[in-house]
């Protein structure tokens, strides 16, 4: 995987800066939360795979809990994107399919 880790580190910018959870209102881009790596490294397969779908997508997000209050509850990560940042996430995630 070390081969991969440049192509991961890239693909996690690009989620971070682009994708943000809503919470209130309120912004929380993915790097800021501490998530974008975690996305790129569980969707990576799909790119290898050529299979992102927006079902394969969501079912990763949906495994991804997102720790809220303090580690109280976790809520899947998937709940908390707006539909926008969702589709911001499927045009970066079908880029780098494309171009891997």
């Amino acid at each position: 995987m070390a081969n991969l880790t440049p192509v991961i580190e890239s693909l996690a910018a690009e989620i971070g800066e682009n994708v943000y959870i809503d919470v209130a209102k309120w912004h929380l881009h993915l790097n800021d939360a501490h998530l974008h790596t975690t996305v790129a490294q569980k969707v990576f397969p799909l790119i290898e795979d050529k299979a992102i779908t927006e079902d394969s997508v969501l079912k990763v997000l949906k495994e991804i809990k997102v720790p809220l209050g303090g580690g109280k509850t976790e809520v899947p990560l998937a709940d908390l994107l707006p539909m926008k940042c969702q589709v911001s996430l499927m045009d970066i995630l079908e880029k780098f399919q494309d171009e891997y």
